[in-house]
């Protein structure tokens, strides 16, 4: 009797560790705001939705799909187009919000043709396979989930076209 309770014990210890190893290597479900924040190779574009005061706008219910441009990409827009959005946020949100999509759209989903952003203006959308682009940025890293949407990793900043003139 005091073996099969010792081995009882034994086992449910077990599994209760297992349990709660698995829970603790599980990471908490993030929003594209939280996404952007913790992953390293957006830290500019992070710093930016929050200059742009956009962050909780992204932490909201959605559901969005972002293309989101790595720091690399940033480090290829000429200085004084970053100074000047620096300088002027309703044209830094015009460019973050030129790279969101007012759906939530995995590559799989994603087919090509023309989808309105956020900003209002369209961005091309071409697949091909896997291989996905948007406008002249192709997708380096697609179908980073969000509990609000997902995040495309795309390897160039795009700009909105410039609104009519009158």
């Amino acid at each position: 009797m005091f073996r099969r309770k010792r081995t009882f014990l034994a086992a449910a210890s077990l599994a209760a560790l297992v349990t709660f190893a698995g829970c603790a290597s599980t990471p908490a479900p993030t929003t594209i705001a939280d996404t952007a924040a913790r992953t390293p190779t957006l830290s500019t574009l992070n710093r930016l939705i929050a200059e742009a005061g956009l962050s909780e706008t992204l932490r909201g219910a959605g559901p969005f799909t972002v293309f989101a441009p790595s720091d690399e990409a940033f480090k290829a827009v000429p200085a004084k187009t970053m100074a000047d959005l620096a300088a002027n946020k309703d044209m830094l949100r015009a460019v973050l919000t030129y790279h969101v999509l007012p759906a939530r759209m995995t590559s799989a989903e994603l087919t090509t043709g023309n989808a309105k952003t956020v900003q209002g203006a369209n961005v091309a959308l071409s697949k091909a396979g896997t291989f996905v682009t948007v406008e002249d940025a192709v997708v380096q890293q697609a179908d980073v989930l969000a509990t609000n949407g997902v995040v495309h990793v795309i390897d160039r900043v795009m700009m909105p076209p410039a609104p009519p003139r009158r």
